[in-house]
């Protein structure tokens, strides 16, 4: 019987990620008003999980402080990066940069903040919370969405932003 080479074997979390980096995926925004002010993260872990009911998911890190803060709020809004957002997603990404500086959003009377020129948005609460290693599994129920197909998303790859072509 062939064993996997990886069975037993310990990885360095900067071999973890180059591998895990090899699936793209794409870039969101996850953001809320708090206390009258935008807080928001970047999370490429963004999945569909069900149509009905309509649920996403996404993963944030035990050790942001970021997540906390959003934890909070009845309603998050998700918006799906476009291309042109390589710039918003690292300052989204940055511990000590203000994230919104530049950065143009609107907001639901909820507080769900959306980046604008996204290439899709969701209104979402939170539904559950699942601890998973060094992150939370964090479950939404959606309220609302909309797209806007026009926008070419961004793409998280080998370790790089990338966007992707507009749909012809």
């Amino acid at each position: 019987m062939n064993q996997s080479p990886l069975l037993g074997e310990v990885r360095s979390p900067k071999e973890l990620r180059r591998v895990f980096s090899a699936f793209p995926t794409g870039v969101t925004a996850v953001a809320a008003l708090i206390d009258g002010r935008p807080v928001g993260l970047a999370a490429n872990s963004f999945t569909t999980v069900s149509l009905d009911p309509v649920l996403v998911s996404v993963c944030a890190d035990l050790k942001s402080t970021t997540w906390p803060l959003l934890r909070t709020s009845s309603h998050l809004g998700i918006s799906v990066l476009g291309a042109q957002h390589e710039e918003a997603c690292l300052r989204l990404s940055s511990k000590t940069a203000d994230r919104f500086a530049t950065l143009e959003y609107r907001s639901t009377p909820d507080g769900a903040l959306f980046v604008e020129g996204a290439s899709a948005w969701l209104d979402c609460s939170i539904k559950d919370v699942f601890p998973a290693g060094d992150h939370d599994i964090i479950l939404f129920q959606v309220h609302d969405l909309d797209d806007d197909p026009s926008v070419a998303p961004l793409v998280f790859h080998s370790s790089g932003l990338r966007g992707l072509a507009a749909p012809s």
